[in-house]
């Protein structure tokens, strides 16, 4: 039995209209499938596949933590998946995905195989910024961070409280007072010409 033989669904096969199937992404899940943003979860999906005429709407819901990299110290950290996709299925001659949503298989075999589409969905549900709580960070990296990072005294820890609107790291020079791109700057004159 392959890794991932538990994700293949016969469509051809499927008695009912409608069939309800539950999965659980484990460590072992995000190993085999060797992709970079997640290694390690526990994640329940619960699958209910539809059948119209000729294709099949696969409803997705994720629910669990996976383990991901912070960006800002390096550390793992455990990170809550709560969503929910679709998936629309139909027959052809060969396989294709026509959208992010509708994928063709080829009918003389009518399986899919829907492991790699698990994993996509939960890695869609990770923001792009991934970093600690405010104060969370690895306490040693956010120290070495500090130390290389540009701020005047002023300012206050931005490793250990949320004193901006999204968390994002403020870089202050110190060297001059106010610079600006040339290229602003020419626009700028452009305008006052205007007026």
């Amino acid at each position: 039995m392959g890794k991932f033989d538990l994700y293949k669904i016969d469509l051809k096969g499927m008695k009912e209209d409608v069939q309800e199937r539950e999965y659980l992404l484990d460590n072992q899940f995000f190993i085999n499938i060797e992709g970079e943003d997640i290694q390690k979860g526990k994640v329940k999906v619960l699958l209910t596949i539809t059948k119209l005429n000729r294709s099949y709407n696969f409803d997705f819901q994720l629910n669990g933590t996976v383990v991901i990299t912070c960006d800002r110290c390096l550390d793992d950290m455990d990170f809550p998946i709560e969503t929910t996709a679709r998936l629309i299925v139909k027959f052809g001659k060969d396989y294709s995905e026509e959208s992010e949503d509708i994928v063709i298989i080829p009918e003389k075999e009518g399986i899919i195989n829907i492991a790699w589409f698990l994993y996509e969905f939960a890695v869609l549900a990770i923001p792009i910024k991934r970093v600690h709580a405010p104060g969370k960070c690895n306490k040693q990296m956010s120290s070495k961070l500090k130390k290389h990072l540009a701020q005047s005294p002023d300012d206050e820890d931005v490793f250990d409280s949320d004193n901006t609107p999204d968390g994002d790291i403020i870089v202050i020079d110190d060297d001059s007072e106010e610079t600006i791109d040339p290229r602003w700057e020419a626009l700028k004159e452009i305008k006052e010409i205007r007026e």
